[in-house]
Protein backbone atom coordinates (compact mmCIF):
# COMPACT_ATOMS: atom_id res chain seq x y z
CA UNK A 1 0.00 0.00 0.00
CA UNK A 2 1.42 3.30 -1.03
CA UNK A 3 1.21 6.17 1.35
CA UNK A 4 -0.20 8.99 0.29
CA UNK A 5 0.78 12.68 -0.02
CA UNK A 6 -1.31 15.07 2.24
CA UNK A 7 -2.01 18.87 1.43
CA UNK A 8 -3.32 22.09 3.32
CA UNK A 9 -5.63 23.76 1.01
CA UNK A 10 -6.39 26.49 2.87
CA UNK A 11 -6.92 27.50 7.10
CA UNK A 12 -9.39 29.63 8.62
CA UNK A 13 -9.32 31.12 12.53
CA UNK A 14 -11.49 33.20 14.65
CA UNK A 15 -10.01 36.21 16.25
CA UNK A 16 -9.61 34.67 19.68
CA UNK A 17 -11.51 36.21 22.19
CA UNK A 18 -10.18 36.61 26.24
CA UNK A 19 -11.91 35.05 29.12
CA UNK A 20 -15.62 36.41 29.45
CA UNK A 21 -15.14 38.46 26.01
CA UNK A 22 -15.93 39.06 23.11
CA UNK A 23 -16.70 35.87 22.39
CA UNK A 24 -18.13 34.50 25.95
CA UNK A 25 -21.33 35.08 24.42
CA UNK A 26 -20.83 32.44 21.74
CA UNK A 27 -21.61 29.13 21.82
CA UNK A 28 -18.32 25.92 21.32
CA UNK A 29 -20.13 24.30 19.07
CA UNK A 30 -21.27 27.73 17.00
CA UNK A 31 -17.57 28.71 16.62
CA UNK A 32 -16.62 25.46 15.50
CA UNK A 33 -19.26 25.78 12.80
CA UNK A 34 -18.55 28.95 11.80
CA UNK A 35 -14.67 28.07 11.18
CA UNK A 36 -15.81 25.07 9.27
CA UNK A 37 -18.51 26.90 7.18
CA UNK A 38 -16.08 29.49 6.29
CA UNK A 39 -13.40 27.37 5.34
CA UNK A 40 -15.88 25.30 3.09
CA UNK A 41 -17.39 28.53 1.50
CA UNK A 42 -13.53 29.81 0.59
CA UNK A 43 -13.36 26.54 -1.93
CA UNK A 44 -16.51 26.73 -3.97
CA UNK A 45 -15.44 24.42 -6.27
CA UNK A 46 -15.22 21.88 -3.93
CA UNK A 47 -18.50 19.61 -3.18
CA UNK A 48 -19.28 19.61 0.33
CA UNK A 49 -20.48 16.14 0.18
CA UNK A 50 -16.55 15.20 -1.21
CA UNK A 51 -15.59 15.53 2.47
CA UNK A 52 -15.23 11.91 4.24
CA UNK A 53 -14.70 13.58 8.15
CA UNK A 54 -14.41 16.42 10.22
CA UNK A 55 -11.90 16.19 13.36
CA UNK A 56 -12.23 18.47 15.76
CA UNK A 57 -9.54 18.89 19.26
CA UNK A 58 -11.43 19.89 21.93
CA UNK A 59 -9.82 19.85 25.45
CA UNK A 60 -12.64 20.30 27.93
CA UNK A 61 -15.57 18.77 26.38
CA UNK A 62 -17.44 19.41 29.30
CA UNK A 63 -20.48 22.19 28.25
CA UNK A 64 -22.13 23.15 25.41
CA UNK A 65 -19.30 20.81 23.33
CA UNK A 66 -19.89 17.37 25.07
CA UNK A 67 -22.12 16.09 22.69
CA UNK A 68 -19.19 15.54 19.77
CA UNK A 69 -18.62 18.85 18.64
CA UNK A 70 -17.00 17.54 15.59
CA UNK A 71 -20.60 16.62 14.51
CA UNK A 72 -22.54 19.00 15.58
CA UNK A 73 -20.35 21.89 13.67
CA UNK A 74 -20.96 19.99 10.70
CA UNK A 75 -24.83 19.91 11.29
CA UNK A 76 -24.82 23.50 12.56
CA UNK A 77 -22.42 24.53 9.47
CA UNK A 78 -25.17 23.26 7.32
CA UNK A 79 -22.98 20.76 5.73
CA UNK A 80 -24.78 16.98 4.36
CA UNK A 81 -25.71 14.65 6.82
CA UNK A 82 -24.04 12.34 5.27
CA UNK A 83 -20.55 14.18 6.06
CA UNK A 84 -19.28 12.64 9.85
CA UNK A 85 -17.71 14.18 12.57
CA UNK A 86 -15.14 13.21 15.33
CA UNK A 87 -13.83 14.74 18.17
CA UNK A 88 -11.00 14.21 19.85
CA UNK A 89 -8.52 14.90 22.87
CA UNK A 90 -5.07 15.76 23.44
CA UNK A 91 -5.25 18.56 26.37
CA UNK A 92 -3.23 21.47 24.85
CA UNK A 93 -2.44 19.57 21.47
CA UNK A 94 -6.30 18.50 20.98
CA UNK A 95 -5.93 20.77 17.56
CA UNK A 96 -2.67 19.67 16.05
CA UNK A 97 -3.85 16.02 17.23
CA UNK A 98 -7.20 16.65 14.90
CA UNK A 99 -4.78 17.53 11.84
CA UNK A 100 -2.77 14.54 12.81
CA UNK A 101 -5.37 12.31 12.67
CA UNK A 102 -6.91 13.77 9.74
CA UNK A 103 -3.62 13.81 7.59
CA UNK A 104 -2.91 9.71 8.27
CA UNK A 105 -6.33 8.85 7.02
CA UNK A 106 -5.66 10.74 3.94
CA UNK A 107 -2.22 9.25 3.52
CA UNK A 108 -3.85 5.79 4.14
CA UNK A 109 -6.69 6.18 1.33
CA UNK A 110 -9.61 5.97 4.43
CA UNK A 111 -9.99 9.54 3.29
CA UNK A 112 -9.43 11.64 0.48
CA UNK A 113 -10.96 15.62 1.69
CA UNK A 114 -11.49 16.04 5.18
CA UNK A 115 -11.55 19.07 7.10
CA UNK A 116 -9.56 19.04 10.64
CA UNK A 117 -9.35 22.07 13.51
CA UNK A 118 -10.38 22.86 17.18
CA UNK A 119 -11.72 24.63 19.58
CA UNK A 120 -12.47 25.84 23.20
CA UNK A 121 -14.67 28.61 25.05
CA UNK A 122 -13.09 28.54 27.90
CA UNK A 123 -15.28 31.20 28.96
CA UNK A 124 -18.22 29.39 29.03
CA UNK A 125 -16.28 26.01 30.49
CA UNK A 126 -19.44 24.91 33.08
CA UNK A 127 -18.53 23.69 36.64
CA UNK A 128 -19.41 20.40 37.37
CA UNK A 129 -20.33 18.47 40.14
CA UNK A 130 -19.49 14.80 41.18
CA UNK A 131 -22.60 12.13 41.57
CA UNK A 132 -22.49 11.84 46.00
CA UNK A 133 -20.46 8.05 46.76
CA UNK A 134 -24.32 7.31 48.27
CA UNK A 135 -27.94 8.46 47.63
CA UNK A 136 -29.05 11.81 49.16
CA UNK A 137 -26.40 13.33 50.91
CA UNK A 138 -26.87 15.52 53.76
CA UNK A 139 -23.59 17.78 53.28
CA UNK A 140 -22.73 20.20 50.59
CA UNK A 141 -21.24 18.92 47.38
CA UNK A 142 -18.00 20.57 45.60
CA UNK A 143 -18.62 21.90 42.20
CA UNK A 144 -15.44 21.84 40.09
CA UNK A 145 -14.53 24.40 37.22
CA UNK A 146 -13.68 22.86 34.27
CA UNK A 147 -11.77 26.20 32.69
CA UNK A 148 -8.62 24.82 33.15
CA UNK A 149 -5.83 22.18 35.06
CA UNK A 150 -6.52 19.69 37.16
CA UNK A 151 -9.74 18.92 38.58
CA UNK A 152 -11.46 15.10 40.23
CA UNK A 153 -7.53 14.14 40.62
CA UNK A 154 -7.34 10.18 41.39
CA UNK A 155 -5.80 10.08 45.23
CA UNK A 156 -3.64 7.56 43.81
CA UNK A 157 -1.75 9.80 41.50
CA UNK A 158 1.97 11.40 42.56
CA UNK A 159 1.49 14.36 43.76
CA UNK A 160 4.30 15.79 42.61
CA UNK A 161 2.88 14.64 39.42
CA UNK A 162 -0.27 16.85 40.06
CA UNK A 163 0.87 20.38 40.81
CA UNK A 164 -0.52 22.75 38.87
CA UNK A 165 0.22 24.35 35.18
CA UNK A 166 1.95 27.85 36.69
CA UNK A 167 4.11 25.61 39.38
CA UNK A 168 5.27 23.30 36.27
CA UNK A 169 6.62 26.54 34.57
CA UNK A 170 8.48 27.77 37.78
CA UNK A 171 9.47 24.30 37.92
CA UNK A 172 10.94 24.98 33.72
CA UNK A 173 12.02 28.21 34.65
CA UNK A 174 14.37 26.26 38.49
CA UNK A 175 15.80 24.19 35.47
CA UNK A 176 16.84 26.34 33.09
CA UNK A 177 17.81 29.38 35.75
CA UNK A 178 15.17 31.98 33.92
CA UNK A 179 14.83 35.41 35.17
CA UNK A 180 11.76 37.04 35.84
CA UNK A 181 13.23 39.72 33.30
CA UNK A 182 13.63 36.88 31.00
CA UNK A 183 10.55 35.65 30.97
CA UNK A 184 8.88 39.13 30.61
CA UNK A 185 10.86 40.20 27.60
CA UNK A 186 9.62 37.59 25.88
CA UNK A 187 6.25 38.31 26.55
CA UNK A 188 6.56 42.05 25.62
CA UNK A 189 8.39 40.60 22.30
CA UNK A 190 5.26 38.48 21.57
CA UNK A 191 2.84 41.11 22.04
CA UNK A 192 5.09 43.55 19.69
CA UNK A 193 4.89 41.05 16.71
CA UNK A 194 1.63 40.05 17.39
CA UNK A 195 0.47 43.44 16.99
CA UNK A 196 3.05 44.07 14.20
CA UNK A 197 1.55 41.83 12.15
CA UNK A 198 -2.00 42.53 12.56
CA UNK A 199 -1.28 46.12 11.49
CA UNK A 200 0.65 44.89 8.73
CA UNK A 201 -2.44 42.78 7.59
CA UNK A 202 -0.77 39.65 8.03
CA UNK A 203 -3.22 38.06 9.52
CA UNK A 204 -6.07 39.11 7.19
CA UNK A 205 -6.13 35.90 4.96
CA UNK A 206 -7.21 33.68 8.06
CA UNK A 207 -8.89 35.28 10.24
CA UNK A 208 -12.51 34.97 10.11
CA UNK A 209 -14.63 37.42 12.02
CA UNK A 210 -18.06 35.91 13.91
CA UNK A 211 -20.88 37.23 12.50
CA UNK A 212 -22.68 39.76 14.93
CA UNK A 213 -19.55 39.82 17.40
CA UNK A 214 -17.92 43.39 16.93
CA UNK A 215 -13.94 42.02 17.27
CA UNK A 216 -11.94 41.73 14.13
CA UNK A 217 -8.27 41.54 15.81
CA UNK A 218 -7.16 38.78 18.78
CA UNK A 219 -8.46 40.46 21.82
CA UNK A 220 -5.63 39.71 23.67
CA UNK A 221 -2.76 41.76 22.46
CA UNK A 222 -2.01 44.58 24.51
CA UNK A 223 0.24 47.04 21.97
CA UNK A 224 1.28 49.85 24.88
CA UNK A 225 2.60 47.36 27.18
CA UNK A 226 6.22 47.46 28.53
CA UNK A 227 8.67 45.88 30.67
CA UNK A 228 8.12 48.34 33.42
CA UNK A 229 4.32 47.39 33.52
CA UNK A 230 5.25 43.25 33.39
CA UNK A 231 7.36 43.95 36.19
CA UNK A 232 4.31 45.61 38.32
CA UNK A 233 2.59 42.11 38.21
CA UNK A 234 2.69 39.68 41.10
CA UNK A 235 4.06 36.45 40.93
CA UNK A 236 0.71 33.92 40.06
CA UNK A 237 1.89 30.70 41.69
CA UNK A 238 5.09 31.00 44.25
CA UNK A 239 4.63 33.46 46.48
CA UNK A 240 8.01 33.67 47.60
CA UNK A 241 10.81 33.77 44.44
CA UNK A 242 8.06 33.08 42.05
CA UNK A 243 8.62 33.85 38.47
CA UNK A 244 5.53 33.63 36.24
CA UNK A 245 2.89 36.11 36.09
CA UNK A 246 -0.35 36.96 34.50
CA UNK A 247 1.64 38.64 32.13
CA UNK A 248 4.56 36.43 30.75
CA UNK A 249 1.87 33.79 30.74
CA UNK A 250 -1.10 32.32 27.98
CA UNK A 251 -4.49 33.70 28.67
CA UNK A 252 -7.82 32.21 29.28
CA UNK A 253 -9.32 32.24 25.69
CA UNK A 254 -12.46 31.44 23.61
CA UNK A 255 -12.18 30.49 19.67
CA UNK A 256 -12.07 28.04 16.93
CA UNK A 257 -9.64 27.18 13.99
CA UNK A 258 -10.29 25.10 10.51
CA UNK A 259 -8.11 23.46 8.32
CA UNK A 260 -9.03 21.65 4.52
CA UNK A 261 -6.69 18.75 4.12
CA UNK A 262 -6.82 17.07 0.82
CA UNK A 263 -4.84 13.91 -1.70
CA UNK A 264 -3.81 14.66 -4.97
CA UNK A 265 -7.36 13.89 -6.10
CA UNK A 266 -8.82 16.16 -3.68
CA UNK A 267 -6.64 18.63 -4.66
CA UNK A 268 -7.22 18.77 -8.62
CA UNK A 269 -11.03 18.94 -6.98
CA UNK A 270 -10.40 22.20 -5.31
CA UNK A 271 -8.73 23.59 -8.14
CA UNK A 272 -6.32 25.56 -5.97
CA UNK A 273 -2.34 25.68 -4.62
CA UNK A 274 -2.38 24.17 -1.53
CA UNK A 275 -0.78 26.35 0.77
CA UNK A 276 1.92 23.07 2.34
CA UNK A 277 2.15 19.67 1.87
CA UNK A 278 2.18 17.45 5.52
CA UNK A 279 5.56 16.17 5.92
CA UNK A 280 5.53 14.02 9.37
CA UNK A 281 4.76 14.17 13.04
CA UNK A 282 5.43 12.90 16.22
CA UNK A 283 4.50 12.87 20.04
CA UNK A 284 6.04 11.89 22.83
CA UNK A 285 6.26 11.79 26.70
CA UNK A 286 7.46 13.04 29.65
CA UNK A 287 7.13 13.57 33.57
CA UNK A 288 3.74 15.18 33.99
CA UNK A 289 4.90 18.36 36.15
CA UNK A 290 7.53 18.79 32.96
CA UNK A 291 4.95 19.37 30.37
CA UNK A 292 6.26 22.53 29.61
CA UNK A 293 9.72 20.47 28.20
CA UNK A 294 7.29 17.95 26.43
CA UNK A 295 7.72 19.54 22.81
CA UNK A 296 11.51 18.86 23.11
CA UNK A 297 11.50 15.43 21.94
CA UNK A 298 8.76 15.68 19.90
CA UNK A 299 10.01 18.23 17.70
CA UNK A 300 13.44 16.26 17.24
CA UNK A 301 11.63 12.96 16.34
CA UNK A 302 9.31 14.62 13.61
CA UNK A 303 12.25 16.22 11.96
CA UNK A 304 14.26 13.50 12.17
CA UNK A 305 11.12 11.57 10.33
CA UNK A 306 11.34 13.92 8.28
CA UNK A 307 14.87 13.75 7.11
CA UNK A 308 15.03 17.77 8.00
CA UNK A 309 17.28 19.37 10.62
CA UNK A 310 16.61 22.63 12.48
CA UNK A 311 18.93 24.30 10.17
CA UNK A 312 16.24 23.46 7.28
CA UNK A 313 13.48 25.41 9.33
CA UNK A 314 12.34 28.88 7.95
CA UNK A 315 9.61 29.64 10.56
CA UNK A 316 8.51 27.95 13.61
CA UNK A 317 5.09 27.88 15.73
CA UNK A 318 5.78 26.81 19.43
CA UNK A 319 2.60 27.62 21.48
CA UNK A 320 3.83 29.83 24.42
CA UNK A 321 1.46 28.25 27.13
CA UNK A 322 4.48 30.34 29.49
CA UNK A 323 7.09 32.31 28.52
CA UNK A 324 9.42 29.67 30.86
CA UNK A 325 8.37 26.61 28.84
CA UNK A 326 8.74 28.29 25.74
CA UNK A 327 12.21 29.64 26.95
CA UNK A 328 13.11 26.45 28.30
CA UNK A 329 12.35 24.07 25.12
CA UNK A 330 14.53 26.40 22.99
CA UNK A 331 17.16 26.11 25.76
CA UNK A 332 17.31 22.23 24.90
CA UNK A 333 17.42 23.30 20.87
CA UNK A 334 21.10 25.11 20.72
CA UNK A 335 20.64 24.58 16.79
CA UNK A 336 17.33 26.65 16.11
CA UNK A 337 17.70 30.37 15.66
CA UNK A 338 15.15 31.54 17.58
CA UNK A 339 14.67 34.59 15.12
CA UNK A 340 12.06 32.19 13.18
CA UNK A 341 10.15 30.70 16.44
CA UNK A 342 6.73 32.54 16.19
CA UNK A 343 7.46 35.58 13.79
CA UNK A 344 4.12 37.32 14.10
CA UNK A 345 3.55 36.33 17.57
CA UNK A 346 2.68 33.62 20.27
CA UNK A 347 -0.03 32.71 22.78
CA UNK A 348 1.01 34.68 25.29
CA UNK A 349 -0.18 37.91 22.88
CA UNK A 350 -3.00 35.84 20.52
CA UNK A 351 -4.26 33.57 23.04
CA UNK A 352 -4.64 29.99 24.29
CA UNK A 353 -8.00 28.80 23.92
CA UNK A 354 -6.76 25.27 24.54
CA UNK A 355 -8.55 22.67 22.06
CA UNK A 356 -8.17 25.82 19.24
CA UNK A 357 -4.53 26.37 19.04
CA UNK A 358 -2.97 23.37 17.71
CA UNK A 359 -4.72 23.76 14.73
CA UNK A 360 -3.93 27.70 14.88
CA UNK A 361 -0.10 26.74 15.21
CA UNK A 362 -0.91 24.35 11.61
CA UNK A 363 -3.25 27.14 10.21
CA UNK A 364 -0.65 29.73 10.80
CA UNK A 365 2.61 27.84 9.62
CA UNK A 366 0.71 26.94 6.12
CA UNK A 367 -0.20 30.46 5.61
CA UNK A 368 3.48 31.96 6.42
CA UNK A 369 4.96 29.49 3.88
CA UNK A 370 2.20 30.35 1.71
CA UNK A 371 3.88 33.55 1.79
CA UNK A 372 7.29 33.06 1.42
CA UNK A 373 6.83 30.52 -1.56
CA UNK A 374 9.00 27.55 0.00
CA UNK A 375 10.38 26.21 3.02
CA UNK A 376 9.66 24.03 6.12
CA UNK A 377 7.95 24.99 9.22
CA UNK A 378 6.88 23.28 12.17
CA UNK A 379 4.28 23.74 14.70
CA UNK A 380 4.69 21.79 18.31
CA UNK A 381 2.90 22.09 22.06
CA UNK A 382 3.29 21.47 25.10
CA UNK A 383 0.58 19.41 26.84
CA UNK A 384 -0.71 19.06 30.18
CA UNK A 385 -0.12 15.68 31.92
CA UNK A 386 3.23 15.46 30.47
CA UNK A 387 3.38 15.27 26.30
CA UNK A 388 4.76 17.01 23.43
CA UNK A 389 3.31 17.00 20.06
CA UNK A 390 4.85 18.67 16.60
CA UNK A 391 4.16 18.56 13.15
CA UNK A 392 6.21 19.23 9.95
CA UNK A 393 4.90 20.80 6.62
CA UNK A 394 6.66 21.92 3.51
CA UNK A 395 6.10 23.77 0.31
Amino acid sequence: MSIRDVYIVDAVRTPIGRFGGALSAVRPDDLAAHVVRSLVDRVPALDPARIDDVYFGDANGAGEDNRDVARMAVLLAGLPTSVPGVTVNRLCGSGLEAVIQAARAIALGDASVAIAGGVESMSRAPWVLQKPERAFPAGHQQLHSTTLGWRMTNPRMPAEWTVSLGEGAELVADKHGLTREQQDAFALASHRKAAEAWGKGLYDGEVVPYPGVELTRDECIRDTTSMEALAKLKPSFRSEGGTVTAGNASPLNDGAAALLLVDEEGLRETGREPLARIRASAVTGIEPQLFGLGPVEAVRRALEKAGRSFADLTTFELNEAFAAQSLGCLAEWPELDPEIVNPRGGAIAVGHPLGASGARLAGAVAHQLAAAGSGTGLAALCIGVGQGLALVLER
